[in-house]
């Protein structure tokens, strides 16, 4: 199938300054666009294209004296399989001296996805007991799904793993933190993704489209994808960055003041 991509997102600057942003295709997606992106910067300012530590396409804008609005805007085609996330029930898991030594930094704590002390121990009280691999990583999605109520109206960009598994609220990033937390607590290796992922094969939601967030856990030698959010195989995920949490893959971060004035998202079936 084919899903139409894209974002119209401005944002108001006070000062000389920069702004990274995270907003192109991932490389493993890049070959299934019909044609390159679509991408308009207002006004043109310099622009430098790099790829971060974990693979991802970024870019820094340098915003000049002078300049109010900036804005990005976007279209693309990809092509997507149109089937649903794969499960794998008989993928394992690893011990911790077998894992290939690349997929260890997922293991440990990070800026939002903080698992010491409390977390750690209610993790190995609840998930211990269960099979290992795919059956404990989806065992924790269902918790999580069943623990925290999603809602925009609550979301707090400073939100951690431990304060949402403590406030029982969030949106799609809380979800994944938790997850991912979770996950590491019992030494399987998990990373936050983000990305679009539209309503194709399931009712339409009443709010504003909006970027996702899912995780990833590192089971059978291989990546796989979850989503505690949803908790359900989805059609149509179109992965933009991953990371250890949310901080490593920030959609826009502006290094200075700022003020958001516009921010669409489009991904539908094209």
């Amino acid at each position: 199938m084919l899903i139409r991509i894209g974002y119209d997102i401005a944002l108001r600057v006070s000062a000389p300054t920069a702004l990274v942003y995270l907003l192109q295709l991932h490389p493993s997606r890049v070959g299934d666009l019909l044609a390159p992106e679509d991408t308009t910067l207002s006004p043109p300012l310099p622009t430098d294209f790099y790829e971060d530590a974990f693979g991802n396409a970024c870019a820094r804008v340098r915003i000049a004296a002078g300049t109010d609005t900036v804005r990005l805007r976007n279209q693309a085609v990809v092509r997507d399989s149109g089937l649903p996330d794969p499960v794998h029930w008989e993928a394992w898991e690893h011990a911790v001296d077998e894992l290939p030594v690349q997929t260890l930094q997922f293991l440990l704590p990070s800026r939002y996805c903080d698992f010491d002390g409390e977390l750690l121990a209610f993790a190995w009280s609840r998930f211990a007991g269960l099979q290992p691999g795919w059956a404990r990583v989806q065992a924790i999605c269902d918790y999580v799904h069943q623990h925290l109520r999603f809602d925009y109206g609550c979301a707090r960009p400073t939100r951690t793993a431990l304060e949402a598994w403590r406030e029982r609220v969030g949106v799609c990033r809380d979800f994944a933190h938790l997850a991912i937390a979770l996950c590491r607590s019992m030494n399987i290796p998990a990373r936050y993704a983000t990305g679009y992922l539209g309503d194709i094969g399931v009712p339409p939601v009443p709010y504003p489209m909006d970027f996702s967030a899912w995780f990833e856990a590192y089971l059978g030698g291989q990546w796989h994808t979850f989503d505690a959010r949803h908790n359900q195989p989805r059609i149509g995920r179109v992965l933009l960055a991953r990371g250890r949490d949310a901080a490593d893959v920030p959609i826009t971060m502006v290094f200075g003041d700022h003020q958001l004035l516009r921010f669409e998202v489009v991904t539908e079936p094209a």
